[in-house]
């Protein structure tokens, strides 16, 4: 089983405030109902892809479901009686996350300006290149938008009987190929379309990690599709404007 990290999300805390961010949600009152269904719909991915932080999700995802039956019930009072909020340990544990992200990202931007500066004396022909920018390769797409995407393919397969058990041999290598010879035949390429006809799971998932490779290979870029949950893969040509 193939294993892999979508370093987007570090936890449950950030998804959940990837969702706010992204809709717009007041984070005093968070509509639990809604966010409960897209942040399972992302632990069911997870699970599908095997991956190490499962765990975390899945204990939030409990969390959130305990909340939401909570909502539905007749509020507590507290000792003043006054009614308890059920999100209000979520909200509080999410106000304090943002507060670290923010604090975090502030000294990455400071540490990032200070590499910029240069004193006499400390030239070097040594100097490491600059690390490729992934946010320049996916264009306007989230992590959350190739998901989707790829949720969308795995559900779109049609059930099969089985009779026998076959072993599919084939490798995250065999795939990246696949894909480049793919890009030699299109400019561009609907990622429906690329795996178009394929009718085993794991041939989606490795073609998925594969294009997730690629993407940190700096060999293809990904950008948006006017369609619902689906997105475009194109080739970067040395020289490229990205």
């Amino acid at each position: 089983m193939y294993k892999i990290k979508l370093d987007q999300f570090e936890g449950p805390l950030d998804l959940l405030l990837f969702f706010i961010k992204r809709d717009e949600l007041d984070i005093y009152d968070i509509p639990i109902a809604k966010i409960t269904k897209e942040f399972l719909e992302y632990v069911k991915l997870i699970q599908m892809l095997d991956l190490e932080t499962a765990g975390d999700f899945i204990l939030m995802a409990s969390t959130l479901m305990h909340i939401k039956v909570r909502m539905l019930l007749p509020r507590e009072l507290d000792e003043k009686g006054e009614e308890i909020d059920p999100r209000a340990e979520l909200i509080q544990a999410l106000l304090e996350y943002k507060r670290y992200k923010e604090m975090a990202e502030e000294l990455t931007f400071l540490e990032s300006n200070q590499r910029k500066l240069s004193f006499r004396g400390n030239f070097s022909s040594d100097e490491k290149e600059t690390p490729p920018d992934y946010e320049v390769l996916l264009k306007n797409v989230t992590l959350y938008d190739l998901a989707k995407a790829f949720k969308k393919a795995i559900e779109n397969l049609k059930p099969e009987p089985v009779h026998e058990i076959v072993k599919i041999n084939i490798t995250i290598d065999e795939q990246i190929q696949y894909v480049l010879d793919k890009l030699d035949e299109f400019p561009e390429l609907h990622f429906m379309s690329l795996i178009n006809g394929m009718r085993e799971k794991i041939r989606i998932v490795i073609t998925f990690v594969a294009l997730l490779e690629l993407v940190k290979m700096m060999q293809i870029g990904i950008r948006e599709s006017p369609d619902f949950n689906e997105f475009i893969i194109y080739k970067i040509n040395d020289g490229q404007n990205l």
